[in-house]
């Protein structure tokens, strides 16, 4: 639904005027990845739906106050992580943070163990039960770092969109980023212990 031709050819103006056509293109060439981004945020789908028809509702309702000084694209992120996160906030999850090794006195997480998994075979590593693996770990991380994670790695922004589109220097971004991964290196490293020659437990 959503390509790369379709966001070029967006014309602001015409979104300010409320001009259907041009949100219509707009919807066609992000509502994929802004249903994905609400998936991955909450992992269930009527969440992720809600998140989609409110960004846009909210985005067509709002154009106007839209300066430009980014893209429409990290406008509409930034709606749904907001979005997403009143959500998390409405049901009151509760995470179970694998990252719980020693915090420095720098605030940085040092993992509780970590495998070197070059020694496993490929059919491992890209199986169905690692993806799960996966995106169970992606629902442990904090809120924070779970947006920062899906927005520069999944979604592929570069670090200064992510951290326009959160709100925060590229510093921070970069240290959720870090404590993202690291998370779910501790995920996948707890999953492969036993699949490694000599680190069964």
């Amino acid at each position: 639904m959503s390509n790369s031709n379709n966001a070029e050819a967006i014309d602001l103006a015409a979104l300010q005027r409320k001009d259907k056509r041009a949100f219509a293109q707009l919807v066609a060439a992000y509502s994929d990845k802004i249903y994905r981004l609400g998936l991955k945020m909450l992992a269930n789908e009527q969440d992720a739906e809600d998140v989609l028809q409110e960004t846009f509702l909210k985005a067509y309702h709002h154009i106007e106050t839209f300066e430009g000084r980014s893209k429409v694209s990290t406008w509409l992120y930034r709606i749904a992580v907001n979005e997403s996160l009143m959500l998390i906030r409405k049901r009151k999850p509760t995470h179970v943070n694998l990252a719980d090794g020693i915090e420095t006195v720098e605030g940085e997480v040092i993992p509780k163990q970590i495998v070197d998994w070059c020694c496993l075979p490929e059919q491992e590593l890209m199986s169905k039960e690692t993806y799960r693996i996966i995106n169970k770990g992606i629902q442990s991380l904090s809120d924070a770092n779970r947006a920062a994670f899906l927005l520069r790695d999944i979604e592929g922004l570069s670090t200064r969109e992510a951290a326009e589109v959160l709100q925060i220097s590229e510093s921070a971004l970069k240290i959720r980023l870090m404590r993202a991964r690291l998370t779910l290196r501790e995920a996948l490293t707890e999953y492969f212990a036993g699949k490694i020659p000599g680190t069964a437990r």
